[in-house]
């Protein structure tokens, strides 16, 4: 299936971001992921199959923690666009909205508006936005729940995703519109930014969930091709919309993010020439936004700064994931001025480690479960001989239940 050709007249929605108990530990933007979500490597996921077959020890930990929050999730109602009490500028509930999470009112103008940026600085509103909320909860939990399913081949955690995909991408009354025209709104300012782009990185996980269902009797092949329908729709309002375009020129996270979720979506509706295409523009962004340190200017300038240079990194880490389906891989790559994803890791990483003290500005303490995910594809595919050391002393005695020694 290729995009396209594909109708591009469809109104749409985003995602959310954000939540306590969803994929992020602590409520901010770019907050990446608790300790157990990350991309998966299909290869190496067989491989800890077959390792949880063969009764290893940590594998076994991992996999009852798993089932248990599974069976837990078989509980979790289905969500939907339509919960929210309040219409976007459209007037229609299945378009999602959500609002900038760093604007706040200026108390100087009547009514507050028109906002003003807090860089850093969540504003308490975002809350008021159901979408933001329930979008990576529903993300996470179909990650979660599919995983259960994968290593446990127990078709009841495949029928509850299949209850929960329908209700917010395919049910007609309750179905989310593919595009993020209201996403990150301003008061004051914008109906919604480019920015808001970033809120929908959560299906790149959810959308791994996916691709472990192809042996389920509840995933159908008419529910899977619905889905790659929706996501087609998508995929051409991310490259044809004015937000759409306006977040991939971003020349900050934001446009390697774009990147990220653009691969991952392109890949699971089979279009493999922009995918192609999407990994060349990935490398071109790793040329000029690097430094020749193997930092990133534009992410140490954040009040955040150790946390939006491991966030910059962790998109590019999912693109190296990614980039083994198409005809350049990530991983190996150097580009003209010397940059590389190996050069980013290794700068970042003695700070990951904590081997480092981070100088830059951090007004929060940073989430170390961020580093997991680029710690353990160090492990997996440059052998770094501490990287599985500094995971274990970080999460000390969480360590022997994490998700993590199944991925």
């Amino acid at each position: 299936m290729n995009m396209i050709g594909m109708k591009k007249g469809f109104v749409v929605i985003a995602v959310g971001i954000l939540l306590s108990n969803g994929l992020f530990a602590q409520k901010m933007e770019g907050n990446l992921s608790k300790a157990d979500v990350v991309k998966i490597d299909m290869k190496t996921l067989a491989a800890k199959k077959a390792k949880l077959k063969a009764k290893d020890p940590l594998a076994v930990a991992a996999y009852t923690k798993l089932i248990t929050k599974a069976n837990e999730l078989l509980t979790y109602a289905p969500v939907s666009v339509m919960d929210k009490k309040a219409f976007p500028p459209s007037g229609n509930k299945h378009d999602y909205m959500s609002i900038g999470p760093y604007w706040w009112p200026d108390t100087s103008k009547p009514g507050g508006v028109p906002y003003i940026q807090k860089d850093g600085q969540i504003n308490p509103e975002v809350h008021d936005f159901t979408d933001k909320e329930n979008l990576p909860t529903l993300c996470e939990n179909v990650y979660t729940l599919s995983l259960a399913y994968y290593f446990s081949n127990d078709e009841v955690y495949a029928k509850h995703i299949a209850k929960l995909m329908q209700v917010w991408f395919l049910d007609t009354a309750t179905k989310m519109n593919p595009n993020l025209n209201y996403a990150q709104a301003v008061k004051g300012r914008f109906e919604g930014r480019p920015e808001g782009l970033i809120d929908t990185r959560h299906f790149i996980y959810m959308l791994d969930g996916i691709q472990l269902l192809k042996t389920s009797k509840s995933w159908t092949p008419q529910k899977d091709a619905a889905l790659k329908q929706w996501f087609s729709q998508f995929l051409v309002w991310m490259n044809t919309s004015k937000n759409g375009t306006g977040e991939c020129n971003a020349k900050n996270n934001h446009g390697v993010w774009f990147d990220a979720q653009n691969l991952a979506v392109a890949l699971y509706v089979d279009s493999t020439e922009l995918a192609n295409k999407i990994v060349t523009r990935t490398i071109g962004r790793l040329d000029k936004q690097m430094n020749d340190d193997g930092f990133f200017p534009e992410e140490l300038k954040r009040t955040t700064s150790l946390h939006y240079s491991a966030f910059i990194m962790n998109a590019f880490n999912i693109i190296a994931v990614l980039s083994d389906k198409t005809n350049t891989s990530l991983w190996t790559v150097t580009t003209p001025s010397g940059k590389s994803f190996k050069k980013g890791l290794d700068a970042l990483t003695p700070y990951l480690m904590k081997d480092k003290e981070w100088t830059g500005k951090e007004i929060r303490p940073f989430n170390f479960q961020d580093a997991y995910p680029l710690l353990l594809r160090d492990a997996d595919r440059f052998n770094c001989p501490n990287c599985l050391e500094a995971i274990q002393k970080l999460a000390s005695d969480k360590y022997q239940s994490l998700l993590l020694n199944l991925l």
